[in-house]
């Protein structure tokens, strides 16, 4: 951007840096807009109060575990995952519901006009108000609740926290309730059995007429001994195989989907089985986060779902294979224990052929009552120990604090739209600025005039108010008699010539530059005067407050005098024609020779005889006009037109034959970079120094001048 030879490509930091000062007034009104707007829709925004329950999670000890028992409470991040999903499922949001009537409560915000359905309830629930998180390596969870109403937000936080602990607890104890109804069912069952058994050992009394035998007698010979012994090992078998077979069944009796939770919370201790699941919940987080980015015919995706439905199958083999192997312990133990009765009952049999053989049935029957007791007492330790453990808390969950309704609404949070809001508007702003620049095509500097066009700059007008008036400061007309003094280096000395002043488009500012010119060029001493010649529409009578009749048009068409239509003296040493008010006139090839006659009539009273122009592209007023001048200057606005279109303006006055003397560039910005700094930077060393100073460096910009080439207007 530094000069027409740069490319775009070669931006350096400083073309940059001038670029937003071009642009600062666009870039500062896209980032108000972008702001307002932000401002504008926050504050029409529902608000949203923000309600925060913290738990604390642990897996589940002290329990009656019908496997193997379970020793870590360290952290597992698996573990915290099913919790998040459990906070988060119908077993504890429809009990919330229910709990605080939310289907009616939540039926305003939504527009219904009855009570929500739970389902939609449900999913409003999960997907605008409910966020469960948690910080990584801990244990604590977060319950935020969103809501409109800062008390419905903190309720709901708390009641979700209490649901869930009691869903917890009931978890954790739910092992130990089913443990111990089957320990009560086999100790009823027990006491029936000693009960029938005692009355068998009354009935042998009394078929064998035995009368003070003491049951608890024992006798120390062998076979009495090894009977016991044989008798011990069959109830410790019996406990065993009971227990196996409970095992059994109440694996068996769980929905095969929730066998995996046996696995996470490791009560099945099975390391092939623990390893497939950890790679199958890998596999599986895989999957969503590929769904979240990933299309469903994604090769990667269906990689991804099939390594899971693998995993899965292997998972599962393994699970059935878990349930087989504890059939097959309780098959096993079972036949144990019909076989050492067999054993049991064949030493009975041999005990019972011996010498004491008419004490036998009442032995036998005395044993199997002792034995059965000692049963009944083992299964009443065992059912009393788990009753004091039932009793024992649970610490799997802890209520850290109550959630109380929040003060602030945490949505929308202002800071944070705003600060978006303000980048998003600067970096538009910036981006739009970036694009007009690359796609403007005007002049960017007075290099790519020179260069583009072939012509010198005559002048750098830059932004100003009236610089002749009377509390205008000297500095601010110093472009102007830059431009006087190149303009008559461009002509030849000594002659009077006949000039206009033309642009390529309307509304570039021509006519007030040019009235700006020729009230300096007579302040100078020249004997000027100034035509409008935009009939169509005429500018001049309005800038020199004098009146539009009679005029140009009015002489062009009828033979009035020439001293008729001068309006003599609008400032010292400047006279004036109107462009008249003939309707409907428009400058035309007829006019050419009379528009001749008036200027051959001029030169001998004036110095300067200076028309203003309609823009030559669509007017044809122009090229009529231009066609009888003695020169033409173009003036160009800065960056308002394309270069292809000062270029065709160029052209158009090329095939006239007229001299196109050069250019004055109109209306450039202070600090506008380049070039065009140097020009409008240094118009105000004149007012610094004085009169006398301005004068010698205009001088010296002069025979500046007279070498030609862009340095024409670079004076000291």
């Amino acid at each position: 951007m530094a000069h027409s030879s740069v490319s775009k490509d070669s931006v350096t930091l400083a073309d940059f840096l001038r670029l937003l000062r071009l642009r600062q007034a666009l870039i500062w009104l896209i980032l108000a807009l972008v702001v307002i707007t932000t401002v504008v829709v926050t504050a029409f925004l529902p608000r949203w109060y923000l309600a925060t329950t913290k738990i604390r999670v642990e897996k589940p000890e002290g329990e009656v575990r019908l496997f193997q028992a379970q020793s870590s409470g360290s952290y597992d991040p698996y573990f915290l995952q099913d919790q998040f999903k459990i906070l988060q499922s119908e077993k504890i949001l429809y009990p919330v519901i229910a709990n605080l009537g939310l289907n009616a409560r939540l039926a305003a915000p939504l527009g219904a006009t009855g009570p929500l359905s739970s389902a939609l309830t449900y999913r409003y629930l999960t997907d605008k108000m409910l966020r469960v998180e948690s910080q990584r390596s801990s244990s604590l969870i977060e319950i935020n609740v969103y809501a409109q109403e800062p008390e419905l937000g903190a309720a709901i936080a708390n009641e979700v926290a209490r649901v869930y602990s009691e869903d917890r607890i009931t978890f954790a104890t739910s092992g130990q309730r089913e443990g111990l109804a089957k320990l009560r069912d086999e100790l009823i069952s027990q006491e029936r059995v000693v009960s029938a058994q005692r009355d068998v050992v009354e009935k042998v009394r009394k078929d064998l007429n035995i009368s003070g035998v003491d049951l608890n007698s024992r006798y120390s010979d062998m076979e009495i001994e090894t009977l016991r012994q044989m008798q011990n090992s069959l109830i410790a078998l019996s406990v065993d195989t009971i227990g196996r077979k409970t095992r059994w069944e109440r694996f068996r009796g769980i929905p095969f989907e929730d066998r995996l939770s046996l696995v996470n919370s490791e009560l099945i201790q099975d390391p092939n089985i623990q390893n497939l699941l950890q790679a199958y919940l890998l596999a599986d987080q895989n999957v969503t986060k590929l769904k979240a980015r990933l299309g469903e015919a994604h090769p990667d995706l269906i990689s991804a779902v099939d390594n899971r439905a693998k995993i899965k199958e292997q998972l599962d083999a393994q699970l059935r294979g878990y349930e087989s192997a504890l059939e097959i312990a309780y098959k096993e133990a079972e036949s144990r224990v019909t076989e050492l009765k067999q054993q049991l009952g064949q030493a009975k049999v041999d005990q019972i052929l011996s010498a004491r053989d008419r004490m036998r049935p009442f032995e036998e029957a005395a044993q199997k009552l002792e034995d059965e007791t000692r049963l009944l007492t083992t299964l009443k330790l065992q059912l009393r120990q788990r009753e004091i453990d039932f009793q024992v808390p649970k610490r799997t969950i802890e209520i850290l604090n109550t959630a109380e309704p929040a003060r602030r609404a945490s949505r929308p949070n202002w800071a944070l739209n705003l600060a978006f809001a303000g980048l998003f508007g600067l970096i538009l702003g910036l981006g739009v600025a970036v694009l007009l620049e690359y796609f403007d095509t005007s002049f960017r500097n007075v290099a790519d005039v020179e260069t583009c066009l072939k012509l010198p700059v005559l002048g750098v007008i830059p932004f100003q108010s009236d610089p002749l008036g009377e509390d205008a400061d000297p500095a601010e007309a110093e472009p102007y008699r830059v431009l006087h003094t190149n303009l008559n280096l461009a002509l030849k000395p000594g002659q009077a010539a006949s000039l206009v002043l033309f642009s390529a488009g309307p509304g570039e500012g021509k006519s007030t530059t040019l009235h700006h010119l020729v009230r300096l060029m007579a302040a100078a001493g020249e004997r000027v005067i100034l035509i409008d010649s935009d009939v169509r529409r005429p500018t001049q009578h309005h800038l020199a407050q004098r009146p539009r009749t009679p005029g140009l048009a009015d002489y062009l068409l009828n033979p009035a005098e020439l001293d008729r239509v001068i309006q003599r003296s609008i400032a010292p040493n400047l006279d004036f024609i109107a462009s008249g008010s003939v309707p409907g006139f428009t400058l035309g090839l007829l006019h050419l020779a009379r528009l001749r006659e008036l200027i051959a009539q001029l030169r001998g009273r004036y110095d300067k005889i200076v028309f203003d122009s309609p823009p030559i592209i669509g007017v044809s007023d122009a090229s009529v006009l231009a066609s009888a001048m003695d020169g033409a200057i173009l003036l160009i606005q800065h960056r308002r037109n394309p270069q292809s279109m000062v270029v065709r303006a160029q052209q158009i006055v090329a095939g006239l034959n007229t001299p196109l003397l050069g250019v004055v560039l109109n209306q450039v910005p202070q600090h506008s970079g380049d070039d065009y700094g140097y020009y409008t930077n240094n118009y105000s060393y004149y007012h610094e120094s004085g009169g006398q100073r301005r004068r010698r460096s205009a001088s010296r910009g002069a025979k500046k001048s007279s070498a030609g080439g862009s340095d024409r207007l670079q004076l000291d």
